[in-house]
């Protein structure tokens, strides 16, 4: 005996399973709409962000080097306050000198005057 086999060919969709998978399709189809036009939104949205970034980037630049000019400037400054500091010492110095000179001879005038009258 031998033995036959048979195939059988799928037995053609019905209407309802039919309408099942294209009403499947439909929701694939609008979810991946969906998810392409959230897609692009993030992709907008990424690019702003990138260029914000930039601009952002470009102001940190421009302050360090204003930064940089500031402390210069600064420093120069803290310099010649110190050197004008420094001749303003030696001139109040040679001031107090000075005074201190004539202080002692004034007083001295004034002590010698007295015993010279009597």
């Amino acid at each position: 005996m031998a033995q036959t086999t048979t195939t059988t060919a799928a037995p053609p969709p019905t209407d309802s399973r039919k309408k099942s998978v294209e009403r499947r399709n439909e929701e694939l189809e609008k979810e991946l709409k969906n998810s392409m036009e959230r897609e692009a939104g993030l992709k907008q949205e990424l690019q702003r962000a990138w260029e914000r970034l930039m601009v952002a980037e470009e102001a940190e630049e421009h302050l360090c080097s204003q930064l940089g000019d500031l402390e210069a400037e600064a420093a120069d400054q803290a310099r010649e306050y110190r050197a004008q500091i420094i001749i303003l010492m030696e001139q109040l110095s040679v001031a107090q000198k000075l005074l201190g000179q004539d202080h002692a001879s004034i007083n001295t005038t004034t002590i010698s005057l007295p015993t010279q009258l009597f």
